[in-house]
């Protein structure tokens, strides 16, 4: 009997696929103005979402590791490490790198983004939010109790903008939400073990437990 032949591993596959794209590629980053640090911010500059490193290899024909340090010495350069800081900042955010404005200069991007130019959340908007973030996965009813009102169109609101979605379904049939990747991706997060502490302020969900099987709505309507 001959040997099986191995499985080829994660990072073989990307090599590999890395290799071929290399060969159909019309260019070689290394003869572009600035070269593969140059290709990298012309990607990032398009991208509307953070891009992960091996779909950056790809594109670039490179290999994903050296991409990665690529990433890492761009986003050295623009903190200012041995030059001038930027205004603008190179993360690893929700699994893949985007460019963000400073925080240093929110105020003064804040003064530009005023006045209803871009689409800001309620307050009841937020608090729900922070809810389902500190307690996810977790119904609507859930919500509510810890609010005091109800949150159905609150929850609606947040999901339409991509920042909760649903998470299965309780054995009462109440739906579970969960916060999504963009919502990472907007805070500027990596994982949710990056959010501040706050948890312990908020009732345990065990104390809520049958909320959803409570007959009627007693709470008091919210506003998105």
């Amino acid at each position: 009997m001959s040997a099986e032949t191995p499985e080829p591993t994660v990072t073989a596959v990307e090599q590999s696929a890395t290799e071929q794209s290399v060969e159909e590629l019309s260019f070689d980053v290394a003869d572009l103005p600035g070269g593969a640090h140059a290709a990298l911010e012309a990607v990032l500059m398009v991208a509307d979402e953070p891009v992960p490193a091996v779909q950056l290899a790809t594109v670039l024909g490179l290999p994903t590791d050296r991409v990665e340090g690529l990433l890492e010495a761009l986003a050295a350069e623009y903190r200012g490490d041995g030059g001038r800081p930027r205004g603008f900042e190179l993360r690893n955010v929700a699994g893949g790198w985007r460019f963000y404005s400073a925080p240093a200069h929110a105020d003064v991007v804040g003064r530009f983004v005023l006045d209803g130019q871009a689409a800001r959340l309620t307050q009841a908007a937020l608090e729900t939010l922070a809810v389902i973030a500190y307690r996810q996965p977790v119904t609507r009813g859930q919500v509510s109790a810890v609010r005091g009102v109800n949150v159905d169109s609150v929850v609606r609101t947040l999901t339409a903008r991509g920042l909760v979605a649903e998470q299965g379904i309780e054995p009462s049939g109440a739906v579970l939400y969960r916060t999504t990747s963009y919502f990472l991706e907007r805070m500027g997060m990596t994982s949710l073990e990056q959010l501040p502490p706050l948890a312990p302020y908020l009732p345990d969900l065990d104390a809520m437990q049958g909320i959803d099987d409570q007959s009627g709505d007693e709470s008091g309507a919210d506003r998105s």
